[in-house]
């Protein structure tokens, strides 16, 4: 592994959360490293859920790319914004805190998590991608029978 310059690594997140931003899965993806480690931090019996199929552990590019748009089909558009608080950066690694605002297409529910996602770049890619989020309010505003 290589060792990345804070100032590298803040480039790195920093175009991460501009495509992220922009919202094309494909161009996302570039950013990740073709194997990687992701995982999310739901308990594992509801990964991959009905309602939540983006939810659950990824190795792949290809994966990121799946998450990202099965993330946008199960959201409203119009209806999505990110505050992002803070960015660390030590190393190769970064953790951006901040909180998702979002509504669930399938129950028109508007929900905010607040997540903290811990990110370690090698030449410029994405290979850790851990996520921790208010896992209740998203399981909330999908919740077909909570309304």
């Amino acid at each position: 592994m290589s060792i990345a310059s804070p100032a590298n690594t803040r480039t790195a997140v920093e175009e991460l959360l501009r495509r992220i931003g922009e919202g094309d899965p494909e161009r996302i993806a570039e950013l990740y490293a073709e194997q990687g480690d992701w995982k999310l931090s739901w308990p594992e019996a509801e990964h991959g859920r009905t309602a939540t199929p983006w939810i659950r552990h990824r190795s792949s590019r290809a994966d990121a790319a799946s998450h990202y748009r099965e993330l946008a089909e199960h959201h409203v558009p119009e209806q999505v914004g990110t505050e992002i608080e803070r960015i660390l950066i030590d190393g190769n690694d970064a953790v951006v805190l901040g909180e998702i605002r979002q509504t669930a297409r399938s129950t028109g529910r508007a929900y905010r998590a607040r997540f903290a996602m811990h990110l370690t770049f090698e030449d410029g890619l994405v290979i850790r991608h851990h996520i921790y989020e208010d896992s209740l309010a998203v399981a909330q505003a999908f919740d077909a029978e909570d309304k």
